[in-house]
């Protein structure tokens, strides 16, 4: 069983930049495949970002040149930062934990945090 806390949402005017965290406080998270996921209301969760045990980074059509993602191993943190934001962006954002090399398929994922609101206003 693996933990997972976000943190690092909040409101923010269009154009601004946010930096997302996930940490895991009771389990290295070393061997797992990470990603990001958002959920705006009435929509079904999207992929945002994935970073695989070994570094490899990969990224949805819709945040690619804007977010980035990184991931700190020996302190079990996982990063998104967050530029340019546009009002789409508004969503509650889950980080998750799968496998090796992780997913853009959120069924995959066996490990979720609670997740962490992010508004952008126009």
């Amino acid at each position: 069983q693996v933990r997972l806390v976000e943190s690092g949402g909040g409101l923010v005017q269009a154009g601004d930049s946010l930096t997302l965290s996930c940490v895991a406080p009771d389990q290295t998270f070393t061997r797992y495949g990470m990603a990001w996921f958002r959920q705006a209301p009435g929509k079904e969760r999207e992929f945002v970002a994935g970073i695989a045990w070994s570094g490899g980074t990969y990224y949805g059509d819709s945040v690619k040149g804007r977010f980035t993602i990184s991931r700190d191993n020996a302190n079990d943190t996982m990063y998104l930062q967050m530029n340019s934001l546009k009002p789409e962006d508004t969503a509650v954002y889950y980080c998750a934990a799968y496998g090796p090399f992780g997913s853009r398929n959120p069924a995959e994922y066996d490990y979720w945090g609670q997740g962490t609101q992010v508004t952008v206003s126009s």
